[in-house]
C-alpha cells in the first residue's frame, strides 16, 4: 500500500519555485537540480521536462528525496558532491540550484554549471549572501518585519536534517562574479533575504 503523501511545507526557498518553473524551456528534455534536498523541486519540474536528476551531498536528504519520489517517472536522484560527480557534459536543458551554491565554492559550482548546461539551455540560481555592505545592511534592516511577517502567516518550516551553513561571499561579491563568468546573466536581489541569477547560454 502507498505511503500517504507528505504534508506540504512553505519557507523562503520554496516561495522562489514558481518563479524556477516559469524559466523551464518548453519542451525540456533533461534537467538537473543542484543541492536538491528532500526533492520537492525535482518532483516540480518533472511535470515539466522529461527528466530530471537530483543531486545532494547529504545521504539523509537524498534518502528522503527517493522516498518521497517514489514511483515517479522521469525523477532520479544522485548522491554525491556536484563539483566531482560524473555528469554528462552539455547533458541538461535546464539546471536550476536553490540555496546551495553558498555550500560550495561558488566560481567552481557556477563554472560547472556552465560547462554542463547546452547551448540554448537556461540556468537559474537561488543563493543566500552575506549583507557586507552598509547599503546592504540597511536593506536587511529594512526588510526584517516583512520577513518576520511572511514567515509567520505562511508558517514557515523546512525538512528536518536540512544541511546548513553561513554564506562566506557578500552579495555584492556574487553579482561582480557571476557576471564576470556567465556574460549577460541577470541578477536580482529578492525581498525574502535572496538573490537570483537567470542565465541563457549562447547556442552554437
Amino acid at each position: 500500500m502507498p505511503k500517504p503523501a507528505s504534508r506540504p511545507y512553505w519557507n523562503t526557498n520554496v516561495a522562489r519555485h514558481p518563479g524556477i518553473l516559469r524559466r523551464v524551456p518548453p519542451g525540456c528534455a533533461a534537467a538537473l537540480d543542484v543541492g536538491c534536498g528532500d526533492g520537492l523541486l525535482v518532483r516540480k519540474l518533472s511535470d515539466r521536462a522529461a527528466r530530471v536528476t537530483g543531486i545532494d551531498s547529504s545521504p539523509g536528504m537524498i534518502a528522503e528525496a527517493r522516498r518521497r519520489a517514489a514511483g515517479r517517472l522521469g525523477a532520479d536522484f544522485l548522491e554525491g558532491d556536484f563539483l566531482t560527480a560524473e555528469l554528462p557534459a552539455e547533458g541538461y536543458d535546464f539546471i536550476c540550484s536553490v540555496t546551495a551554491v553558498h555550500h560550495m565554492d561558488f566560481t567552481a559550482a557556477l563554472t560547472r554549471m556552465r560547462e554542463l548546461l547546452r547551448p540554448g539551455g537556461t540556468l537559474v540560481v537561488v543563493g543566500i549572501a552575506r549583507d557586507s555592505t552598509p547599503a546592504e545592511r540597511a536593506f536587511l534592516i529594512a526588510a526584517a518585519p516583512l520577513v518576520r511577517a511572511v514567515k509567520v502567516l505562511r508558517r514557515a518550516s523546512a525538512p528536518a536534517g536540512m544541511p546548513v551553513a553561513d554564506p562566506r561571499m557578500g552579495y555584492g561579491q556574487v553579482r561582480a562574479e557571476a557576471r564576470r563568468l556567465l556574460p549577460g546573466v541577470r541578477y536580482r536581489r529578492h525581498v525574502l533575504r535572496r538573490y537570483s541569477l537567470t542565465w541563457h547560454k549562447p547556442a552554437r
